[in-house]
């Protein structure tokens, strides 16, 4: 049987559980044996998820010891023999993964958006040159297959719960902390996209109307997210691009206003439950994701759904005054 093993990022726990995703694409259901590695946290979900969960056994080990961390799979690697080891491509876990890659010799492709195998060969895609293609990667040496994987991109539909064994283990050769935790400030407040259940999207044909689709994003009790064109004329910031360049979202609704709908960004709603497409042009590669397709021009779209949204609620009274 297979062997995948999961990185836990103790600061992204669902994102690093949905990753079991990977072994299911791969082997199939009952074709692997799931292994997690929770150094630093978040070994009780973990134990509800996977087969075997490995915890340090000297107390929760930070991400930010990434050498250490890396140090831990590599020794977990010669003891078990993984035949894949999957990270989530957040900020700890690109620390990690390079760093696990270069103990074990082993080859390793970030910010995978799709995986599959054939004819005995796993392939993997991510995308290339700043978003514009997406590049396949076919793995044909030997030794664990190392990935990293965006956020959001596999996400777990009714996971079968299991009962995990827990296996403590001590970190090998772990030095003494070369990063001192000095002072800890929270960082304000934001909301990501990704956690939105309505975005309002804009792209380039409604690049000057952004605070028009800030109004719309508030009347539906939801966000603003941008398409690359609208960053790159500078009307949005690329926090909120949607697409394989930027952030893959699920929302249960996506209206994309003024969007044309390449495929680096359909490949980032291809997630989402509900889609909206307003576009003067019928024919806009995004109407072939769309649930609905209005054709006609997008501020004209906003301002009359406004006008609705935003009317004052009037109640009708009965009987004789």
């Amino acid at each position: 049987m297979k062997r995948v093993l999961v990185y836990i990022d103790e600061e992204a726990v669902e994102d690093s559980l949905a990753l079991l995703e990977i072994g299911r694409r791969l082997y199939g259901e009952q074709g692997f044996c799931a292994y997690a590695l929770a150094a630093g946290g978040g070994s009780g979900e973990a134990g509800r998820r996977f087969d075997y969960v490995f915890r340090a056994r000297s107390g929760a080990l930070p991400n930010f010891e990434a050498a250490a961390l890396a140090r831990c799979i590599a020794a977990l690697h010669q003891a078990y023999g993984f035949d894949v080891i999957v990270f989530p491509a957040t900020h700890w876990g690109r620390m990690v993964a390079p760093r696990a890659a270069a103990r074990l010799r082993a080859g390793l492709v970030a910010d995978v958006t799709a995986v599959g195998s054939e004819g005995g060969e796993i392939w993997m895609a991510r995308p290339a040159f700043s978003g514009r293609l997406l590049a396949t990667v076919v793995c044909r040496g030997g030794g664990p297959v190392m990935l990293s994987v965006r956020p959001r991109v596999f996400t777990q539909r009714a996971p079968a719960l299991k009962s995990a064994e827990f296996i403590d283990i001590d970190v090998p050769d772990t030095p003494a902390p070369g990063v001192r935790l000095i002072e800890r400030r929270e960082k304000p407040a934001v909301r990501d996209i990704r956690e939105s259940a309505v975005l309002v999207a804009g792209g380039g044909g409604i690049a000057r109307d952004f605070p028009l689709l800030e109004r719309l994003a508030q009347a539906l009790h939801g966000l603003v997210a941008a398409s690359r064109q609208a960053v790159d004329l500078g009307s949005a910031p690329r926090a909120i691009q949607v697409g394989q360049s930027g952030k893959i979202v699920s929302p249960r609704l996506y209206v994309a206003i003024g969007i044309s709908g390449a495929s680096p960004h359909l490949a980032g709603i291809r997630n989402a439950e509900y889609v909206i497409a307003v576009n003067p042009d019928r024919q806009a590669p995004i109407g072939s994701l769309a649930d609905i397709v209005v054709e006609g021009d997008g501020r004209a779209f906003v301002e009359g759904l406004l006008e609705r949204l935003e009317a004052p609620r009037t109640q009708s009274h009965g009987g004789r005054g």
